[in-house]
């Protein structure tokens, strides 16, 4: 980390505050350091995902102390239900020692704010309507040394030049938590792999009775029509309700290069809709808000991850899982790890050392997750193929042991040390799979 002529404003910017960019925040303040948390919208502000929470989720709120109250909008949930080849099957939550036994949910504007304002509290500075515009770099070594920010209003429009006029804030290290697509990480010249997974989800909401239902629902199989009577499209959808009278209603499709699938999810959602049970009461008398969607990039597909004084965390790195196109989780997890590497760095006594400690980000990461995710991108190769999604759904649902391996695999809830027969087999093939 080169000493360079200027007076920093922190000790490490955070572009970004999602769940990963304020889970880094949070840790980095928790570590005494001085950061500024940059967010473009004003919250409460929405983000288009399925709103659910996986036990590695949860596992990581508490890690940072985030209060989980029903009362504050936090609804649990004790597993799966899944619908497909013609069964229904409730699959619990795994008895584990890594993770609680439960799931949860709650809307995505009001986590975010949630996670932001727990970052702000333990010592973070957040600073609402900041649209950043550009990194800063150092004019010999090629170094972010911060970023050029200006203010806009709630709208993400630019203010009067008075106003909003731009200004530059430094700091040694800068993080980019500003989504799937990365305006800082592209600017920086780091573009998005074509070689791993890419998945599209649409969703919505919906006032239902069944908002208060003890399970998070998924639906294996998507007919172009009347179900059994119709072609099988790729992809699933998902009920997850909310305990507040509403209910996220979503559907996705991954595929198993960068380029998205093409479907009218739009249209594809109107028809899951109309062929819904009417008890369900997901009609447009009850809908709110529009059907939005939003690409889900996975299996770390931008790097390197860690770049000449910048790490990259969550959607911006692509941390995104190709087996359930959950991100929050590996979000959080990022936030944890980044913050730790720049608080050790911190500390070094000299440029080599600094530098040396910011590169280990990346190795961590993949020591975590690459396994993982490399497994997942073997799994999204088969089950983008629809005859073969429809022949596992049909012979593996009724099968409840090999369902449990499913979805210790599916939804990461393992015990990497010990454990059952099970989580020992996830954990060698994890370990076998080339983390590429």
């Amino acid at each position: 980390m080169a000493t360079v002529a200027y007076t920093p404003d922190a000790d490490a910017i955070v572009v970004g505050a999602g769940p990963a960019g304020s889970a880094t925040a949070h840790y980095l303040a928790s570590a005494g350091l001085e950061v500024l948390l940059l967010e473009k919208a004003t919250f409460p502000r929405d983000k288009i995902c399925g709103d659910g929470l996986t036990p590695r989720a949860v596992s990581e709120l508490v890690r940072m102390g985030v209060p989980t109250p029903a009362q504050d909008g936090w609804m649990r949930n004790k597993g799966l239900r899944v619908h497909g080849g013609g069964h229904v099957v409730h699959l619990p939550w795994p008895e584990i020692q890594r993770y609680p036994n439960f799931g949860m949910a709650k809307a995505r504007g009001s986590l975010d704010m949630t996670l932001a304002h727990h970052a702000r509290a333990t010592g973070a500075k957040l600073m609402e309507g900041m649209n950043v515009t550009g990194p800063v770099l150092h004019e010999r070594t090629g170094r972010i040394i911060g970023v050029r920010v200006r203010q806009v209003d709630a709208k993400g429009k630019r203010l009067p030049e008075e106003a909003g006029a731009e200004r530059v804030l430094h700091a040694p290290v800068v993080v980019a938590a500003d989504g799937v697509s990365s305006r800082l990480a592209t600017q920086m010249g780091l573009a998005k792999r074509d070689d791993r997974p890419m998945g599209v989800a649409v969703r919505t909401y919906f006032r239902t009775p069944r908002h208060d239902d003890e399970w998070m629902e998924s639906h294996l199989e998507l007919w172009e029509g009347e179900p059994n009577a119709s072609p099988l499209l790729p992809g699933y959808g998902w009920v997850f309700p909310l305990g507040d009278g509403t209910a996220n209603v979503g559907l996705g499709s991954v595929s198993s290069t960068g380029r998205a699938t093409k479907l009218d999810y739009r249209s594809l959602m109107a028809t899951w809709m109309k062929n819904a049970p009417a008890e369900w009461e997901f009609t447009k008398e009850n809908q709110i808000g529009p059907v939005r969607g939003a690409a889900l990039p996975m299996a770390f597909n931008r790097a390197p991850m860690y770049y000449r004084g910048m790490l990259i965390v969550g959607d911006a790195g692509g941390m995104v899982s190709p087996f359930n196109g959950e991100g929050i989780a590996y979000g959080l997890q990022a936030g944890r790890i980044a913050a730790d590497v720049i608080a050790q760095a911190h500390v070094r006594t000299n440029d080599l050392a600094r530098e040396r400690t910011l590169a280990s980000y990346a190795s961590r990461m993949r020591e975590d997750l690459g396994g993982y995710f490399t497994l997942g991108r073997a799994f999204v190769s088969l089950i983008e193929r629809p005859e073969i999604m429809r022949i596992c759904t049909k012979y593996g649902l009724p099968r409840p042991l090999l369902m449990q391996f499913v979805l210790k695999l599916l939804s990461d809830s393992y015990d990497t040390r010990g454990g059952d027969a099970m989580d020992r087999v996830i954990t060698a093939l994890t370990r076998i799979v080339r983390a590429a």
